[in-house]
């Protein structure tokens, strides 16, 4: 059930950085936002933990900021996989989304999904 959230938390996420990003990033709509959330929580499960093995030496190098490389690369994968209503013009804007998205989860998932201490 978490999975699915996310799943619609992510797509939220795509729809509010195509608005901001209209010329750089395009979404053609909530649908399409939703199969890209989808095919780019695929692309985590199954291509990335092979990507961030593979660039482990390079990433250890660069203390982990490497991984928004591998970031922006599942990204792009996703955009190509769902073709023409799902667009990023180029690789800067890929990591700048992921970063984006990387940093909104990280807020969404210390507010409603963490425990509060006491």
């Amino acid at each position: 059930m978490r999975w699915l959230l996310g799943i619609f938390i992510n797509a939220v996420l795509f729809i509010a950085i195509a608005g901001y990003f209209e010329d750089s990033f395009y979404i053609k709509g909530f649908g399409t936002a939703l199969a890209a959330s989808f095919v780019l929580a695929i692309l985590n499960i199954l291509v990335r933990p092979i990507l961030v093995i593979l660039t482990l030496p390079i990433t250890m190098v660069t203390l982990g900021l490497f991984l928004l490389v591998i970031n922006g690369l599942t990204l792009l994968l996703t955009a190509a996989i769902i073709g023409d209503s799902f667009r990023i013009d180029g690789f800067g804007m890929a990591i700048l989304i992921s970063l984006i998205m990387s940093f909104a989860n990280l807020i969404i998932q210390k507010m409603f999904f963490e425990p509060k201490g006491g």
